[in-house]
């Protein structure tokens, strides 16, 4: 008996062990490492130079590298996707979870911006606000309020810049939210909505009563990867940044790159660390929000 455990235990090991094996070399690893490569110079990505401690860390919030400011654009990413976005795919899948005609067309249509590649919708956008002959300059004439609109175009000016990169942002991924949304709503029970209705409930009051409160955990799911997802932007943004350091919508991950390639890995490597650890943070503070309180009304 003692044996036959034994050996259910090895092969569940051996089982596990190419999975755990790529788990520790493409996640534990690589974090580790960035760990260590943040404590040096690191001008070459084989000659680690001078161990400086935290020294990077501390120069990376001087006005040299101007990491607050990226820092800064990448939070209000993240609250714009939290308060615009998620409100936006959750009243769609609300919408589309009732059995409206023509679901299956409208699920399709919102959901085709997920599965265009990042670059070409970039392209797309920037089309779309050029200042000269862009969708957006027309419609502007055709309203008669380009005066109203930046001469250097929305990208190109400081106070418009960051809010012209989010758009497309909500554009390319509210479909992917909706989605995972409508599924929940899809399995709750028909029964209940019907049980609420008969009872006099209205439309709200099933969403706010019965519907969101179930799909509760879909919707902390879908927070995570939205402000996770907004901290580690960057192929959508590239596009649209010239140049990774002096666009007004600079992130982290825009300047990480930069300086990886530009013989300053040290402060690369801070700069990934100081991501990974805002990422776990938010996961972290959001499961303990989300966290279901008991009857006595402690978590």
């Amino acid at each position: 008996m003692i044996m036959h455990k034994k050996n259910k235990s090895i092969t569940i090991f051996l089982f596990l062990l190419p999975a755990l094996v790529l788990f520790i070399g493409i996640l534990i690893w690589p974090i580790f490492a960035s760990v260590h490569h943040s404590l040096y110079q690191y001008p070459t990505f084989s000659d680690p130079g001078e161990f400086v401690g935290f020294q990077n860390y501390i120069d990376l919030f001087n006005k040299q590298y101007d990491f607050g400011k990226a820092v800064v654009n990448a939070l209000i990413l993240a609250a714009l996707s939290v308060f615009i976005q998620l409100p936006l795919a959750l009243g769609l899948a609300l919408m589309l979870g009732k059995g409206i005609k023509g679901e299956r067309f409208y699920l399709s249509v919102y959901f085709t911006p997920v599965l265009i590649s990042a670059v070409v919708i970039g392209m797309l956008w920037e089309k779309i606000y050029n200042p000269i002959y862009g969708l957006v300059v027309k419609g502007a004439e055709a309203l008669n309020i380009i005066d109203k609109l930046p001469p250097e175009g929305l990208l190109g000016n400081p106070k418009t810049a960051l809010l012209a990169v989010f758009i497309p942002t909500i554009w390319q991924y509210v479909g992917y939210h909706m989605l995972l949304m409508y599924a929940g709503i899809k399995g709750v029970s028909s029964e209940l909505r019907e049980a609420a209705m008969l009872d006099g409930a209205t439309d709200g009051q099933v969403n706010r009563y019965i519907i969101i409160p179930i799909i509760k955990p879909i919707i902390k799911v879908s927070i995570i990867f939205a402000i996770t997802g907004s901290l580690k932007s960057y192929d959508l943004i590239k596009v649209f940044a010239k140049d990774a350091y002096n666009c007004s919508y600079k992130v982290p991950s825009l300047l990480l790159v930069r300086y990886a390639f530009h013989n300053a890995g040290g402060i690369a490597s801070a700069i990934a660390v100081i991501m990974i650890v805002m990422c776990f943070a938010f996961a972290i503070l959001i499961n303990w929000l989300f966290k279901e309180r008991d009857l006595y009304g402690k978590k």
